[in-house]
């Protein structure tokens, strides 16, 4: 072996880096060009430093010992409750001491009007509520408060965007419960980068989680959102919370859904429901009334269903509309619905149902500005599709329920029974159910099917007729 192949091998075993001759710069690989002092020519190879060795960490005693689970007390802290029902039902109950909830949500969801309502009457309660915004001037929180009656003498209000001025009103106020508006807009001095950056965003989060721990206090932090809905930050944020809550909604809507992603202190999918008015956002008991009964009846291309938004069921209305087109691909365009579902069941119906949609343009949408991606949708998309191709309205009082496969076959969905019962309740008399489902009617006059073909001759009476 010839004298530079051992040199490369030497090489290739020890760790090697570059360094410039000129003004000493490292770089951990060979470059032509110095990027410190752009020189050429002077980057030189050399052994890097080698790296220490792992060492183990030292046992010590632990602070507690361990104990049987059964030995563990139970903590029973008491829960400040809001007054706001929908909000406490997401929440499970109220705010614990010490715990810490992310508030997400699109601009102008209603993220900051909920907080600030929920921390009026925390106030009147007689809790002290630290409201820090680092996005509005005191003044236009104050107008946002006018207009919803939220005066209430122990809300305290501060314009602070530093962590540690935020940790010193804290210390002063000793507050209860603890609002930051939002977790994207603060920041740590000494750390690099602007604020909503991802080092930002962690240590901050992680100086307010550590604040609320050793004091005991209940703290929100209001999130912002990425363009696709999601959360922004590095994901270690939903990790150190206790709690993550997500506002959905239209903003050309008035209607609003709470809906809780985790909850170390709850039920995790819990849903509440506002709408809103003049004085705020307003809880919604009657949430599926919201969305059915606007349309006339006897309207091909509408079908309704019962949707779980966590444990709560909603009636909702699920449209379509079927247009020729003169185009050589034809539209498929989804309003709240999943559009790639949409293209999955319009490839079902004109393959395992006959209903011809080649040369059709497929418009579906949902009403009131809700989001339906359960596969519970299905069968009632399908319906609606169906009726408005062939101008068959789907039956007055009827709710379909069903999950389409891709051979046409209908699947079972989760908790039907539960939501036939809120159709019974809502005045509906008939349900399209799959024939699996062998529960009871809860009152209504079932129609069962096997697959797809089946549910639309049993629900929509002359399509046999209409498809020969």
């Amino acid at each position: 072996m010839s004298q530079r192949c051992r040199t490369v091998l030497a090489m290739a075993k020890t760790r090697v880096q570059s360094r410039c001759e000129q003004c000493g710069h490292i770089e951990p690989r060979w470059v032509g060009r110095c990027p410190a002092c752009e020189a050429w020519g002077t980057m030189q190879e050399q052994a890097a430093p080698a790296a220490p060795a792992a060492r183990r960490p030292a046992a010590t005693s632990p602070s507690r010992p361990a104990v049987s689970i059964r030995q563990v007390s139970l903590d029973a802290e008491e829960r400040a409750v809001t007054g706001i029902d929908e909000f406490d039902r997401v929440l499970g109950g109220g705010l614990v001491p010490g715990s810490v909830t992310l508030l997400g949500g699109e601009p102008g969801a209603g993220k900051s009007t909920l907080l600030l309502q929920a921390a009026d009457a925390l106030a009147a309660s007689g809790r002290t509520v630290l409201y820090v915004s680092a996005e509005e001037s005191p003044g236009q929180v104050r107008l946002r408060a006018e207009r919803l009656d939220a005066l209430a003498e122990g809300l305290l209000l501060a314009a602070e965007s530093d962590i540690p001025a935020i940790l010193g009103l804290v210390e002063a106020h000793r507050p209860a419960v603890l609002i930051v508006d939002s977790i994207q807009t603060v920041r740590l001095p000494e750390l690099p980068g602007p604020a909503g950056s991802v080092a930002q965003v962690r240590d901050c989060a992680a100086a307010l989680v550590g604040a609320a721990k050793e004091r005991g206090i209940a703290t929100v932090l209001v999130g912002h959102v990425t363009k696709d809905g999601q959360l922004a930050g590095p994901r270690v944020l939903e990790h150190l919370v206790d709690a993550v809550c997500e506002m959905e909604g239209d903003r050309h809507h008035a209607l609003r859904l709470l809906r809780a992603t985790k909850n170390r202190f709850g039920a995790v999918g819990e849903v509440g429901c506002f709408e809103i008015t003049g004085e705020g956002l307003v809880g919604v008991d009657d949430a599926g009334r919201l969305f059915v009964g606007d349309t006339p009846l006897g309207t091909p291309g509408v079908a309704v269903t019962v949707a779980l938004e966590g444990r709560r069921p909603l009636a909702c209305e699920v449209q379509a509309l079927v247009a020729t087109t003169p185009l050589p691909n034809p539209r498929r365009v989804a309003s709240g619905l999943d559009s790639q579902r949409l293209n999955l069941l319009v490839a079902v119906l004109e393959r395992r149902a006959s209903v011809s949609l080649s040369d059709r343009d497929v418009y579906a949408s949902s009403v009131g500005g809700v989001r339906l991606g359960e596969p519970a949708v299905d069968l009632a998309l399908c319906f609606a599709i169906a009726s408005s191709r062939m101008e068959l309205p789907v039956p007055a009082g009827t709710v379909v329920l069903g999950e389409v496969g891709l051979a046409g076959e209908l699947r079972l969905v989760a908790s039907t029974q539960r939501r036939l019962s809120e159709a019974q309740r809502l005045g509906f008399t008939g349900a399209v159910v799959p024939a699996a489902y062998d529960g009871p009617d809860c009152g209504l006059r079932l129609q069962r099917a096997r697959d797809l073909s089946k549910a639309l001759d049993v629900g929509l009476a002359p399509r046999r007729l209409v498809s020969a």
